[in-house]
This record gives structure tokens, sequence and C-alpha cells, in this order.
């Protein structure tokens, strides 16, 4: 059964437009051109610290293979990973593992 990643993330002050353009120009099409099912990315309307954004995984095998095409890749420890510290109170994430309901209607 297919399940979701809600990824709830604290940006730093003064660092969301950073933060959005990083996610949008590289880490959303890095981890789609690995497979991965992007569904939203969304940024507070009032909070400038809360950044969330939603994954969608077939199985576990695959959240497993494509966590391992994107975070051990190259790309991501050379170029991406040195950066995210300097958006993100990573203390402050919080990832949820969701299944959909029988009449959500998103699978």
């Amino acid at each position: 059964m297919a399940f979701f990643e809600l990824r709830q993330y604290k940006v730093l002050l003064g660092k969301m437009d950073e933060w959005v353009e990083m996610m949008e120009q590289e880490i959303i099409p890095l981890q789609v051109s690995k497979g991965m099912v992007i569904c939203g990315s969304y940024r507070g309307e009032t909070d400038d610290s809360a950044y969330v954004w939603i994954r969608r995984f077939d199985s576990e095998a695959q959240r497993v293979a494509q966590y391992q095409a994107v975070y051990e890749s190259e790309h991501w420890k050379t170029k991406i990973a040195p950066r995210v510290p300097s958006c993100l109170d990573r203390a402050g994430t919080v990832v949820t593992r969701m299944v959909p309901t029988p009449r959500s209607p998103v699978q």
C-alpha cells in the first residue's frame, strides 16, 4: 500500500526565500530525477519559519531505494547537504508517515 511522508521543517529567520529556491531549483528536481514523487511543497502563510512538503512512496522497499539514490549521491553529499544547515533548524524537523483513509481522494 502506498504511504506518504509529511515533512515539516523549521526555517531559520530570514532564510525562507533562500530555502524555497533551493528546494524548487535543486532538491525537488534531484529527488524527482531519482524517482521520488513529490505531492506538494508549501510555506507558511503567516509563519515564515514553516515549510512543509509531502512525498509519496509505493512501498517501504521503494522508499529505501530512493533514499539511497538521493542521499548517497555525490551531488547530494557535496553540493546540497553542506548548505542545508544554513537554512534549517534540523532539531525542528518533524516527519510523519501517513496512509490514506479508504475514501481519501489522494491514494
